[in-house]
């Protein structure tokens, strides 16, 4: 199922979304689109687009903290035309690489409900059925890695999730596993640049490409 930006098989998040245009009348305030190359060699998988973040901007990881090594990252390493992610209109290409959530819309208190995950799985599914053979999944966090296994088909208990863990799905790609580039994880040390840089090395590596 393609993405659909009108969707509306969430009721708790259409009625949330409705709130946040009422409230915040210039944010994007609907479902946030996939960004990047459309046949990528990389899919970065994240939970779900931040209140005043992906939810305002219309971008995936654009105007909210986890962005910011994020897309310092994706620049340091190839991927991108330029260190960071400001608005729509900024220019940023990815070279190789898309940028997706588990679940396109804000949810409250940034937490999705396992019915909205699943309602969800469809649009990742049909991303996932796009990429090329030989492309690298990244999944920051155990919600992105729960719904990348689920979309491909596996049980939840197929692969464990681990910081750094490399997974062979026998659909042709390689899921490579990170904790997320939140606020709480960067601000506790829980993920460190060096940390989130050593997952990027590794996918460098699984790509074939040079950095």
């Amino acid at each position: 199922m393609k993405f659909n930006i009108d969707c509306n098989r969430c009721p708790r998040l259409v009625s949330f979304l409705a709130r946040i245009r009422r409230d915040y009348p210039g944010y994007h305030g609907r479902p946030v689109p996939s960004f990047g190359d459309p046949d990528p060699d990389l899919l970065i998988v994240g939970l779900a687009p931040g209140l005043h973040g992906a939810n305002a901007t219309g971008r995936p990881f654009t105007g909210d903290y986890a962005g910011i090594l994020l897309y310092s990252t994706l620049y340091e390493f190839g991927f991108s035309s330029r260190p960071d992610s400001i608005a729509l209109d900024d220019g940023l290409r990815l070279y190789g690489c898309r940028i997706t959530n588990a679940v396109k819309c804000v949810p409250p208190e940034n937490k999705p409900s396992g019915s909205e995950v699943n309602n969800c799985n469809a649009y990742l599914r049909a991303e996932l059925e796009d990429l090329r053979k030989g492309a690298v999944i990244l999944a920051l966090g155990t919600v992105a890695h729960g719904a990348v296994l689920r979309a491909l088909g596996l049980p939840l208990t197929a692969y464990k999730f681990s910081h750094g863990a490399v997974h062979a799905p026998e659909n042709g790609t390689t899921l490579v596993d990170s904790y997320h580039c939140s606020r709480y994880n960067t601000q506790t040390g829980r993920l460190t640049p060096a940390m989130f840089h050593e997952v990027f090395r590794q996918v460098v590596r699984l790509t074939g490409r040079t950095a």
